[in-house]
């Protein structure tokens, strides 16, 4: 079970990471556009320096997006056929996560 939550949250801090390089790749881009009239060498290196950069990190985003999106449906995958090969325990354990649940709620009024 430990090696499931370690899952999870594994892939919440990859959901999150995919939303900060989604950020930067969209402010580097505002930075591509607002530099568009800048005359210079230097400028010119860096502008495709960046670009170049970007396209290498949207190539990666959408990787990494292919598998976290695979991964979910994997679990969706696994938690259907555990719930269909055992209805009754899923069904215990919803509603003990339940019980839980409530009572920290009234806990907390």
């Amino acid at each position: 079970m430990s090696t499931k939550l370690a899952g999870v949250a594994g892939d919440v801090s990859k959901e999150k990471l995919m939303h900060d390089l989604r950020v930067v790749v969209t402010d580097a881009e505002e930075l591509l556009r607002a530099t568009a009239g800048q005359a210079g060498e230097k400028v010119a290196v860096a502008r495709e320096r960046i670009q170049e950069t970007l396209a290498a990190a949207k190539a990666r985003l959408v990787v990494a997006e292919e598998a976290v999106l695979a991964k979910t449906k994997l679990a969706a995958r696994a938690t259907d056929e555990y719930v269909h090969e055992n209805p009754w325990r899923a069904v215990g354990i919803a509603a003990g996560v339940g019980l839980i649940v409530g009572m920290l709620i009234s806990r907390g009024r």
